[in-house]
């Protein structure tokens, strides 16, 4: 049925206002310290999933968390989800060196997040 493949979701990205708070809670909750810990972004990683907490993601249009599918190919993958009716919300962008990153809504305005690595 499908062309590109999917690795699962391994990336959720959670959009904060207190940026201190909300590390504290997710710092409690996984048991570990950040590895990134910068004012624009704090990242955890644990068993082999990557949590994110996104300052001023609310500004960014993030309405709630936003889980990652993991994907081999982006540009494949968004083109067979708006064949089946998703729409997208954020293009392909780069978010940093061989990372990149887009957003779908599916009929019930669920957002899905597509990453891929390079």
């Amino acid at each position: 049925m499908t062309g590109s493949t999917t690795q699962g979701i391994k990336t959720v990205l959670h959009p904060v206002t207190d940026l201190a708070a909300a590390k504290a809670v997710f710092t409690a909750l996984l048991g570990v310290e950040p590895q990134h810990d910068a004012p624009y972004y704090v990242g955890y990683e644990v068993e082999g999933q990557h949590i994110g907490l996104v300052p001023g993601g609310a500004a960014q249009g993030m309405t709630g968390p936003v889980a990652y599918w993991h994907v081999s190919d982006i540009e494949a993958k968004l083109a067979e989800l708006t064949a089946a009716g998703a729409s997208v919300k954020d293009a392909v962008k780069e978010v940093g060196p061989g990372r990149r990153v887009a957003t779908v809504t599916d009929a019930d305005g669920n957002v899905l997040g597509l990453l891929q690595d390079q």
